[in-house]
């Protein structure tokens, strides 16, 4: 299991003292969520906050486009310093194309689906994909709670990318927490997005630790 806190809900005050707690405490990732106003209801952080966090951590920067035409911010987020770039297939006119820049300009290419997206979607693309996100709450805000169909659908993910030979990660983004993320690595996830669960109350060593107890009690 691998975990990705999410900055969304880090003080942004102490970000890169924020970011540089959740890497000693054994994060895997740095996951940034970036929204525009228009794919999604808010509105958050572009690629000045990328270079930011690219600076005070030595891990991967994993950067989620919830935008209208991903395609043409791809150059910017890359030199930014995302090491994957996901996009999402609802907002990709020429998809294949995209995740196709996204390697070439030297990053991991993703690919997000909302709630309401078939898995079936992703079958001409297993060749061009690093990593599959599933939205286990309707993108655009933090701190929601699972949608209880979710784990099944990540479920159902796994088995289609194992049927297919793709090697691509399955990421996990939304109501992440204590409760629900053992289900959620039982039901094949290898990646988990935690954005309040980490950096709530500043404990985010704390808060770190409790996820992965409580994965590793359940698989007990």
């Amino acid at each position: 299991m691998k975990l990705a806190p999410s900055i969304l809900s880090a003080d942004f005050t102490r970000l890169g003292e924020q970011v540089r707690r959740a890497e000693a405490a054994g994060a895997d990732y740095i996951h940034i969520d970036v929204m525009d106003g228009r794919f999604v209801p808010n509105l958050t952080v572009g690629p000045l906050v990328v270079e930011a966090v690219r600076r005070s951590t030595s891990l991967p920067v994993d950067v989620h486009l919830m935008i209208e035409e991903p395609a043409r911010y791809v150059q910017d987020f890359v030199s930014a310093g995302a090491s994957i770039l996901t996009v999402h297939q609802e907002a990709c006119r020429h998809l294949q194309a995209t995740l196709g820049d996204i390697r070439s300009r030297g990053s991991r290419a993703g690919v997000s689906l909302c709630p309401a997206t078939p898995v079936h979607v992703l079958e001409e693309i297993t060749d061009d994909i690093d990593l599959v996100l599933i939205m286990t709450v309707n993108p655009g805000f933090g701190g929601q709670t699972l949608i209880p169909a979710s784990e099944e659908k990540v479920r159902r993910t796994q088995a289609f990318l194992t049927a297919a030979g793709c090697t691509a990660e399955l990421e996990v983004d939304g109501g992440v927490n204590e409760a629900t993320a053992a289900g959620l690595i039982a039901s094949g996830a290898d990646v988990l997005v935690a954005g309040s669960a980490v950096f709530s109350g500043d404990e985010i060593e704390r808060n770190l630790d409790r996820l992965r107890r409580a994965v590793s009690v359940a698989a007990r």
